[in-house]
């Protein structure tokens, strides 16, 4: 069997667009497969919050829509949003082309709906009630699709249901991309689970995923074949589109099967599975004598820690020692849990800025303010890898206490990579109100205005190019609240805002940034002479590793029984934990059932 996994990137929402787009692909690739794979929700993209209900097709309607098959039309699984009894389900639609037309064979309901992370589907769509193996003319096809595959019980039902070839449909936001595998340390977790599954089963796993960003969600892309050994038959590139051709051999199931048959000996003991399994859901998890769930061992924090078990985290529920990054621990002296695949990571950030910027805002051009800092330097040479030096517009916006070594190093930064930036002093526009109406503001203030003045006339110009203003804010200044609210936070689009401080630096050295720019002290070159460790307090290198652990929600209690000062501990956490407020859209009284991002709910790129 010739199966195309199609790495589809959809445009948000626009169902016929990305149907025409889907219908040429199955006509270039009809020749050449007999079944061909589009990821989860293919349709419309995946992060839809509120609009599920308007994005959402029958599969009827999506059969439609395709078309006529070509005369060599193998058959198709796509996913799609599509209306159920009760309410909006996220399917996988199986096509099987007859007498002319699409007929829908088989549709699989999602029935594990992710609550955590970045994830809240169970919040606007139902989960499916049926799982079942297909047959069809390729052999017996047991569908998944996404979270289903991380659920153990789901492949093992399908191999008892007599399933060769399973598939799964995905939408998985690449994370955690750490050197190593050469892969999205998410996509690492995935192969861990693929293998295991086909292995155990003896079939052949097809997984497509999704590809592009979704409102700064970017999907790793790189779907993968395995056999029933788990070996990787082929994987495609990541975050992109792209198509994965395999070849799929139902002999090897037969082969791994008749060698060693795991499925076989499930079934002999399935009756005592079942038996155990209506024991476990009559029970309910274990109870300690209050009715509270009980604790393994391992989750109650050793006394010689020092840790208050009662002691919340960031996100503001009670944590644990010995929730590992990994296999790490807190450790202050190891700062490899911050090292980066610098090359995925610049091709990750390259995607991001292409398809946020140009695909789904309609813009070719940004503008940005080269300040000589290194933020701004890495955002810069993002912007002209992703765009083309001609693409990206540059200003120097200096105010008369400005540095004038940051004046040069922005002339560096800007001969390096090929930009012919615009000078417009803010000096005369800040003065004018200081000694109009605030002759005694105080330098924090007079900062703050400056910052202020310079993203005025940065989305000023971006009128006036029709460019997108860029960010350059990194993750330990927002986490820390050093930035000026409504100026450094206010562009729509920012490839760095989640790479610590120390990150941005290595990201800079990778792509060439010159050394001057990297190795001086950061400063947000608001007040003359001071820089950034004077006003936070503690250095990104000290603070980075900090906030690291606290976002893995280990307790402050935790971080100092490890070693860590217990002053730089509690400077950094008090920091995170008052300054929420800075990182939120404002604050809206909510008087009505329909308030603006708490009811009507619609994501950034729709």
């Amino acid at each position: 069997m010739r199966v195309s996994l199609a790495q589809f990137h959809p445009r948000k929402g626009r169902i016929p667009e990305n149907l025409d787009r889907m219908a040429g692909m199955i006509r270039d690739l009809s020749a050449r497969s007999d079944l061909i794979l589009f990821p989860e929700t293919a349709v419309s993209g995946y992060f839809v919050e509120g609009a599920v209900g308007s994005v959402s097709r029958s599969p009827l309607a999506i059969a439609t829509a395709l078309g006529p098959p070509p005369p060599d039309a193998p058959d198709v699984i796509l996913g799609s949003y599509i209306p159920g009894p009760d309410g909006v389900e996220n399917a996988a639609v199986h096509l099987t082309p007859f007498d002319g037309a699409w007929q829908v064979h088989h549709v699989h309901r999602k029935l594990f709906l992710p609550t955590y992370g970045v994830f809240d589907e169970a919040r606007f769509v139902v989960p499916g009630r049926e799982l079942r193996a297909v047959e069809t003319p390729l052999g017996r096809i047991g569908p998944m699709v996404c979270e289903d595959m991380h659920h153990a019980l789901v492949p093992t039902i399908l191999a008892l249901d007599g399933a060769e070839v399973m598939v799964c449909l995905a939408a998985s936001p690449a994370r955690d991309l750490a050197p190593g595998p050469g892969i999205p340390g998410s996509l690492d977790r995935w192969d861990a689970v693929g293998r295991s599954i086909a292995m155990e089963h003896s079939v052949h796993l097809l997984v497509c995923h999704l590809a592009g960003s979704e409102g700064g969600k970017l999907f790793s892309g790189g779907s993968v074949a395995y056999d029933p050994s788990g070996r990787i038959l082929g994987r495609a590139r990541l975050f992109r589109e792209d198509v994965l051709e395999v070849e799929v051999d139902r002999g090897a199931t037969i082969r791994s099967r008749n060698r060693a048959s795991v499925t076989s000996d499930l079934r002999t003991r399935l009756p005592v599975l079942i038996r155990a399994l209506d024991r476990v859901e009559a029970a309910g998890p274990p109870r300690d004598g209050h009715g509270i769930p009980a604790l393994t061992p391992g989750d109650a924090p050793p006394s010689s820690t020092g840790s208050d078990p009662d002691r919340a985290g960031p996100h503001g529920r009670t944590t644990r020692p010995g929730k590992p990054d990994g296999d790490r621990f807190p450790d202050p002296a190891d700062t490899s849990v911050l090292d980066l695949d610098l090359p995925m990571v610049e091709e990750a950030l390259v995607t991001f800025l292409q398809h946020e910027i140009q695909v789904r805002r309609g813009f070719q051009k940004v503008v940005l303010g080269l300040s000589g800092g290194v933020d701004s330097a890495v955002s810069a040479a993002l912007a002209v890898r992703a765009l083309g030096k001609e693409n990206v517009h540059a200003f120097f916006l200096p105010y008369r206490t400005s540095s004038p070594e940051s004046l040069e190093h922005g002339k560096l930064v800007a001969k390096h990579l090929g930009l012919t930036p615009r000078d417009i002093s803010i000096t005369p526009m800040v003065d004018a109100y200081v000694e109009g109406e605030e002759a005694e503001i105080s330098d924090l203030r007079r900062g703050n205005l400056a910052a202020r003045t310079r993203f005025v006339i940065l989305w000023d110009q971006s009128a006036r190019l029709r460019a997108l203003p860029l960010g350059t804010g990194n993750k330990s200044e927002r986490l820390l609240g050093y930035f000026t609210w409504h100026a450094d936070d206010s562009p729509p689009i920012n490839p760095l805002g989640d790479l610590f401080k120390t990150q941005v630096w290595a990201l800079a050295r990778h792509l060439g940034i010159p050394e001057p720019v990297i190795e001086k002290a950061p400063s947000a070159d608001l007040v003359e002479g001071v820089h950034d460790r004077d006003e936070l307090g503690i250095s990104y290198t000290r603070a980075d590793p900090i906030l690291h652990w606290l976002l893995l929600d280990h307790t402050p209690g935790e971080l100092e029984a490890a070693g860590f000062p217990s002053a730089e501990v509690e400077l950094v956490v008090r920091r995170l934990e008052s300054t929420h407020w800075k990182r939120k859209l404002p604050t809206i009284a909510m008087v009505s059932s329909t308030g603006l991002g708490e009811y009507y709910l619609r994501p950034v790129d729709f």
